[in-house]
């Protein structure tokens, strides 16, 4: 099978510091990857080439069999690359209803499709309900915990209907039963066919979720396979797990 989303000897430089090197790295339509290492590994900047917010100088991205060299961030959108933010950014004065009517209304423009008023807000209804908020649909996002205010940006990245979701720490600093909350719906989006990259420090949520890990350290790949057989390399444990 093909690989949805393919990353062939990708380079970034800031100045004279290389931010990544040689990266190559494929992923297969319906994969569970897990994306691990320590802070400064390259992981975010490897994220920002992916999705267009930062151009790389060096090598390619494809997806879905596109080459992505000089698209736009939006534009990739509109292939079904979607992404969440380590930091949520809603839109802080609409309701939950308009912040995902928002990126579902772009989606459903960029791909010349017609939908009435009430098909859409019924779809973002449901994406509410799916994340267990369906009950909050006219409240701000001010009024959210911080499990509910991921779950959101899950939510908004959704209502983009993407093939592929990167989903960038959306576990950071939530309890243990908030994790699993965040990995049972992350599973369920998955079981219902999209993609999904999980950048995560937790590593007990990365094992539990991920059929597959890659490992940066400096810039550089150093490990791509299966959990059990990564976390258990030497160069992975000394330059992450045994940090």
């Amino acid at each position: 099978m093909s690989a949805l989303l393919a990353v062939d000897r990708l380079g970034k430089r800031f100045g004279g510091f290389v931010a990544l090197e040689n990266i190559s790295l494929s992923v297969r339509a319906g994969e569970r990857v897990g994306l691990i290492g320590p802070n400064g590994s390259g992981k975010s900047t490897l994220v920002n080439c992916i999705c267009g917010t930062m151009r790389n100088e060096a090598g390619s991205v494809s997806f879905g069999g596109h080459p992505l060299a000089g698209a736009t961030a939006h534009q990739r959108t509109r292939l079904g690359l979607a992404r969440t933010f380590q930091l949520p950014r809603p839109f802080a004065s609409l309701s939950l209803l308009d912040n995902l009517r928002i990126p579902l209304l772009y989606a459903v423009a960029a791909r010349g499709q017609r939908r009435s008023a009430a098909e859409v807000e019924a779809r973002c209804l449901a994406l509410l309900r799916e994340v267990g908020m369906e009950a909050k649909v006219r409240r701000l996002p001010g009024d959210l915990t911080q499990v509910e205010m991921r779950k959101l940006e899950l939510a908004r990245a959704m209502a983009a209907e993407p093939k592929l979701l990167i989903a960038d720490e959306s576990m950071a600093g939530l309890t243990p039963s908030e994790v699993e909350d965040i990995l049972v719906l992350l599973r369920r989006l998955n079981g219902e066919g999209v993609t999904i990259i999980l950048i995560e420090h937790i590593m007990r949520a990365v094992m539990s979720f991920s059929q597959r890990l890659v490992v940066l350290v400096s810039g550089r790949k150093i490990a791509d396979g299966a959990p059990e057989e990564v976390v258990h390399d030497p160069e992975v444990e000394r330059a992450y797990l045994g940090q």
